[in-house]
């Protein structure tokens, strides 16, 4: 079945592509979030599983995929102002439940630490709360391409760093994405990485006490830039964390092997499907996972 296309106006200030995946006999919905550079077009593996249980919704960021026709794009918005958005979408779709990747964590913890009223739970994938040594090279590797607005090197990078251990055929469509972007969204990436480096906490830690609802964080094993250490460093700062690692993995989790997707589903609906019933988050046992 086809998604249900609609243009969300956000604030009257952006114009926003929503794409719905229904299933009527599903009694929650979920809200995926984007990593940076990416489209909807990024979750084509997870909603094959997620939407056998929910209603999903999908959503590109103004300045990218099918959202960046409705506007008009002259100036770069902050991270503070794509969690603006995400809280918008979360109540307009009545979201009970929100997963993002990578980079999209930021915003969403942003959204979460202002306690949206619907939301009962989220899922955190390739997500961690500093920039360790790895990923502050990369990041600089990144600026070097995104100044020169040089969209081939920006897709050798991603390839040959966080997208290492993707198959070819994602490598290559990884490569042909990024080579096509337009010089905003260059500038766009740009402003993220800059403010996420000034940033003391690249997710602003000393907001995240307020939120109260369950949280899973899943990492790759292999993923040395938001690592499965770095991830558990989150149990500080919230109340009710769980973790799992995926095995034989890097940051793309779910793209990079059937096992590796496998082990992703398990952990993403063992984890909703447990909390709805009001029991204790246990791992499957090819799973490794921890819950603090």
């Amino acid at each position: 079945m086809k998604p249900a296309i609609a243009v969300i106006d956000v604030h009257r200030t952006y114009k926003v592509h929503t794409e719905f995946h229904a299933n009527p006999s599903a009694q929650k919905t979920i809200i995926l979030v984007n990593g940076s550079l990416a489209t909807t077009a990024s979750f084509a593996q997870t909603v094959k599983y997620l939407g056998t249980q929910f209603n999903v919704v999908l959503f590109d960021q103004p300045y990218a995929g099918q959202s960046r026709a409705h506007n008009r794009n002259e100036h770069c918005i902050t991270k503070e102002d794509e969690a603006a958005i995400l809280l918008d979408l979360i109540d307009h779709y009545g979201a009970q439940y929100l997963m993002s990747f990578s980079w999209g964590g930021i915003a969403s913890m942003l959204a979460l630490s202002k306690r949206p009223p619907t939301l009962e739970k989220a899922i955190f994938a390739s997500f961690s709360p500093i920039l360790n040594e790895p990923m502050l090279d990369y990041l600089g590797r990144a600026l070097v391409c995104l100044n020169q607005e040089d969209g081939d090197k920006v897709g050798h990078l991603i390839n040959t760093t966080i997208g290492k251990h993707l198959p070819s055929l994602f490598k290559r469509y990884n490569h042909k994405h990024t080579s096509r972007l337009s010089a905003h969204e260059y500038r766009q990436m740009n402003a993220h990485v800059h403010q996420v480096l000034r940033m003391q906490a690249h997710c602003q830690l000393d907001r995240l006490g307020g939120i109260g609802i369950p949280l899973l964080f899943i990492n790759g094993e292999l993923d040395e830039y938001t690592s499965v250490a770095d991830a558990r460093l989150m149990a500080r700062y919230i109340t009710d964390c769980h973790f799992a690692k995926v095995s034989n993995t890097g940051h793309f989790i779910d793209m990079e092997h059937k096992g590796a997707w496998l082990q992703t589903q398990n952990a993403v609906l063992g984890f909703l499907q447990h909390s709805a019933s009001g029991k204790r988050f246990t791992p499957h046992p090819g799973l490794h996972a921890m819950a603090v």
